[in-house]
C-alpha cells in the first residue's frame, strides 16, 4: 500500500541514469556546463539515498565538479526560492511532507532552528495511512483531498495533544479512524466515507495550524510566514492558510508555493546546493546516506 524500500531502491538504480541523461538534454547542456553537483544525503530510505549519492560521487568525479550535500528538508525550504526569487530569511517554516512536520525558524540561507516537530507520524504519512484504511489508492495525500471535498465534517475523531505546543502528532488520530471504522464494523453500521476523510482532514489540518498560530503568537520578530513539502499541495490547507490565518495577522507576509514545488523534486535539491556552494560549502567524496540526519 505504500513504498517498499527495496523495490524503490531497486527503481532507483535503474533508472537514475536515464533521468540524468533526460534533464540534460531537456535543459541543453552538458555535465561540462554545469558548475557543481548536489545531492540529497539525508534524512530517507537509506537504500536510495545510496543510489543517489553513489551516482552523484561518480558524476562529480568524472566531471572534475565540486560536490554538494544536501540536507533533504532544506531542499524543501528552497523549493519556495524557485518561484518566490524576492523571498529572503528571516522567516518561520511549517515543513510538512510524508515524512517530515517541522516547524522551522529559518535565520539564514544555511542556518536554521527547528522549534516544534512531530513526536510520531509525520502530517503526509497520517494521511496515506488514513487513506489505506479508506481502500483508496496510494498515494494518499491527493486522494484524501479528493474525498473530502464531497463530505462533511461530521465524526468526531481524537485530536492530537502534545506537551510542546509547536510539537505536533498525528498517530493518534490516525489510529482514531481505524478505530472508528472497527466500530461500525462490530455493530454493523454504515459510516460515509467522504464523511470521514473530511473529518480526517479538518482535525488533522486545524491541529497543524494551531500549532503555527501559536508561533505566529509567541515567537518574536517573525515577518514572513512560509509553507514547504508535500502536503502544501493540498488544497484544503492552502485555503485555511490564505482564508483564516493570514487575515488575522496583516503585518506578517505570507508565501505558500505553486504546486510543482512542493513534492519532492530536483530543481529544490539544485536551489538548496547552489546556495550551500555559493556559502562555501561544498562536500568531500566520503559523504554517505545518513537516514536519520538532523536539519540543524
Amino acid at each position: 500500500g505504500g513504498v517498499v524500500p527495496e523495490i524503490a531502491s531497486r527503481k532507483h538504480i535503474e533508472r537514475i541514469n536515464y533521468v540524468i541523461e533526460d534533464a540534460l538534454k531537456q535543459a541543453k547542456v552538458t555535465l561540462e556546463d554545469i558548475t557543481a553537483v548536489s545531492v540529497t544525503y539525508g534524512p530517507g530510505l537509506v537504500g536510495a539515498l545510496l543510489v543517489g549519492v553513489g551516482a552523484a560521487k561518480a558524476i562529480a568525479y568524472a566531471a572534475g565538479k565540486p560536490l554538494v550535500g544536501v540536507h533533504h528538508i532544506e531542499g524543501h525550504i528552497a523549493a519556495n526560492y524557485i518561484e518566490h526569487q524576492e523571498l529572503e530569511p528571516p522567516f518561520l517554516c511549517l515543513v510538512v511532507s510524508g515524512g517530515h512536520t517541522h516547524l522551522v525558524q529559518v535565520h539564514s540561507y544555511t542556518e536554521f532552528e527547528v522549534i516544534g516537530c512531530t513526536h510520531d507520524d509525520a502530517a503526509g504519512e497520517a494521511f496515506d495511512k488514513v487513506a489505506r484504511v479508506l481502500n483508496l489508492p496510494y498515494p494518499g495525500g491527493p486522494q484524501i483531498d479528493r474525498l473530502a471535498k464531497e463530505g462533511q465534517n461530521v465524526y468526531a475523531l481524537a485530536k492530537p495533544r502534545t506537551e510542546n505546543p509547536m510539537d505536533f502528532s498525528f498517530s493518534g488520530l490516525k489510529s482514531s479512524v481505524l478505530q472508528f471504522k472497527e466500530r461500525c464494523k462490530r455493530r454493523n453500521a454504515e459510516f460515509v466515507p467522504a464523511d470521514l476523510a473530511c473529518s480526517f482532514q479538518e482535525t488533522a489540518l486545524k491541529s497543524l495550524l494551531s500549532r503555527v498560530v501559536y508561533a505566529l503568537d509567541h515567537v518574536e520578530g517573525i515577518r514572513h510566514f512560509v509553507v514547504a513539502g508535500g502536503v502544501a499541495a493540498n488544497s484544503r490547507l492552502r485555503t485555511l492558510i490564505t482564508e483564516t490565518v493570514a487575515p488575522n495577522y496583516p503585518d506578517i507576509e505570507f508565501t505558500i508555493p505553486p504546486l510543482s514545488c512542493c513534492t519532492d523534486n530536483a530543481a529544490m535539491i539544485a536551489i538548496a546546493g547552489t546556495i550551500a556552494y555559493q556559502h562555501g560549502k561544498t562536500g568531500s567524496f566520503d559523504i554517505s546516506a545518513d537516514p536519520g540526519m538532523e536539519l540543524e
